[in-house]
């Protein structure tokens, strides 16, 4: 009876084994567009073989072990003694050993360094996200440190390292070491200049004790931590070691880790603070301005991290839809579904190709670059981000029932897929930055419309919407109660005026005709007809 009832027919195979770069060809493209012809073939290999990585079936079952088995913090050891430790499944490990080992937590030391950390970090954040926390804060702790030589000279070779080395040991006697941050106190959240952590002086040149409580710190199993308080001199940045130079343990009492919606393979912790050992890092009363060049760094791997999210997103999605029979065909040619998938691909593939380009101006950096960056990574990161939740949900409902069981995997993108609107500023900490760039630096200003100008006459829709933008941004009365729109049409611009340069003229056309030219409805699978979506869907879709 068993035999006879339960034969299995029509169902997908997985999605494994397939190299996650190749199969991607907005990245792919991306990444020749930008790098360096006689680095090309390198940057190739490197990212084709971490691909290959986060494509097996190996690394997928680490990352689901790693988040059905997540983190348990053991404040005691058996005597009674503290030991504030995060124990984790051995797979987070192997997870974040093999992150480090890839390049990502170093943009710093080689050739197109933050474009071949981007694309690897859009590449392993595909195969688990949680670990992209501490390698992305690791990463971004260097342009912080660099305001102090001696501290960037001691601690930046170890925070660059391609060794991963778990366990609580003295920073000088490891060979790599991983960073977090702990800026967020419960009455303040995103105004840090509300902190009231306190840092007292020691005899020393720079050298303090800290005291307060910390209502979110990240990754609190690193060595090291960029934290703020308050001193003499007003808010300021400091060093956390986890480990004194002598071996103790520096005073750092994790009270709880934090139950989240997603992110769950990864710690994220309550931290007090009772004559901590830190070290001064910038000028007193000058934190937040040594701190935001890691802000920067991190609000551009929240894009990174939206932009694989939703391509695994359509990327499971499009597989599915190819495979999968109904009424009579595949999903993947029903005419409803092709242009619901097509949708969502248009809008994966214009947020890899934004986050690329960010990466290569930060390759770049001359100060037109850097002006760039002001502008575009808030409002990247604003708009990405706030994408990525409804991508995903819409990719999860492709593969109807199936896709909202757990061993899909499609539960656990969309529980990932709020994160990063959140952390490093929500989208009105974002706008509300982006605003200040438009009244402030007028650089910036040229910068973003030099950029989407380059563009210009090419389509009329993009040119339109240009034209619109630019007459937003010269009312600045009450443009506070509309920045959110504002910013939203900017990414919206700079998203057009990029794929009309450098992606496939159907891509193009559909984006401007949806995104730009407003023929579109409130839902995915909208696009109006004319466009070429089966070209769309079949770009989109991994080959296996």
């Amino acid at each position: 009876m068993a035999a006879r009832t339960h034969t299995v027919t029509n169902q997908v195979p997985p999605l494994v084994e397939y190299d996650v770069f190749t199969a991607d060809r907005a990245l792919a493209e991306g990444v020749a567009r930008h790098a360096d012809p006689l680095l090309l073939d390198g940057i190739r290999e490197e990212l084709s073989g971490l691909g290959r990585s986060a494509g097996s079936a190996q690394v997928q079952e680490w990352a689901e072990l790693a988040n059905t088995h997540t983190p348990r913090l053991r404040t005691h050891d058996r005597f009674g003694n503290r030991v504030d430790e995060v124990e984790f499944h051995p797979s987070w490990h192997r997870l974040l050993g093999k992150g480090v080992a890839a390049g990502l937590t170093d943009a710093w030391t080689r050739p197109a360094g933050h474009l071949r950390r981007a694309a690897g970090f859009l590449i392993w954040s595909q195969a688990e996200a949680g670990n992209g926390c501490p390698l992305s804060m690791t990463h971004a702790a260097v342009p912080a440190l660099r305001a102090d030589p001696a501290l960037a000279a001691a601690w930046e070779p170890l925070l660059t390292s391609r060794v991963y080395e778990q366990g609580l040991r003295p920073a000088g006697e490891k060979a790599g070491v991983l960073f977090g941050m702990g800026m967020t106190e419960k009455q303040g959240g995103s105004d840090v200049r509300a902190n009231t952590t306190e840092a007292t002086a020691l005899a020393a040149e720079g050298e303090y004790t800290l005291t307060g409580h910390k209502w979110f710190c990240s990754a609190p199993m690193s060595d090291g931590f960029l934290v703020l308080a308050q001193a003499a001199g007003g808010l300021t940045c400091f060093l956390v070691p986890r480990v004194l130079p002598d071996g103790s343990r520096n005073a750092f009492a994790l009270q709880r880790l934090k139950d989240k919606l997603g992110n769950r393979s990864n710690a994220s912790g309550e931290v007090e603070f009772d004559g901590t050992w830190a070290r001064r890092v910038g000028e007193e009363g000058r934190g937040v301005r040594t701190i935001i060049e890691m802000v920067a760094a991190t609000r551009l791997d929240c894009v990174l991290g939206s932009a694989a999210l939703m391509r695994q997103a359509v990327a499971q999605a499009t597989h599915h839809s190819a495979h999968r029979e109904a009424f009579g065909g595949r999903l993947i040619d029903k005419p409803l579904m092709r242009n619901v998938l097509a949708d969502l691909a248009l809008e994966s593939e214009a947020a890899t190709v934004l986050a690329l380009r960010l990466a290569a101006a930060w390759d770049e950096g001359g100060p037109r670059e850097r002006a760039l960056l002001r502008l575009a990574v808030p409002a990247a990161k604003f708009w990405v981000t706030k994408r990525c939740t409804p991508v995903t949900a819409e990719a999860l409902e492709c593969l109807g029932g199936n896709g909202y069981v757990e061993e899909s995997g499609m539960p656990r993108l969309l529980r990932e897929s709020p994160v990063n609107s959140i952390w490093e500023g929500s989208g009105n900490v974002q706008s509300l930055d982006v605003l200040r760039a438009l009244q402030r630096e007028p650089e910036a200003v040229a910068a973003f419309l030099e950029e989407v100008g380059a563009a210009r006459g090419a389509d009329h829709r993009l040119d339109t919407a240009i034209k619109e933008l630019l007459t937003e941004l010269a009312d600045l009365e009450g443009i506070e109660a509309r920045a959110r729109r504002v910013v939203e049409r900017m990414a919206l611009v700079l998203q057009g005026s990029l794929l009309v340069r450098h992606a496939p003229a159907e891509v193009a056309d559909a984006f401007c005709a949806s995104r730009l030219g407003r023929d579109w409805g409130s839902a995915f699978g909208t696009l109006p007809r004319g466009l070429h979506l089966a070209a769309l869907v079949e770009r989109a879709r991994p080959e296996v």
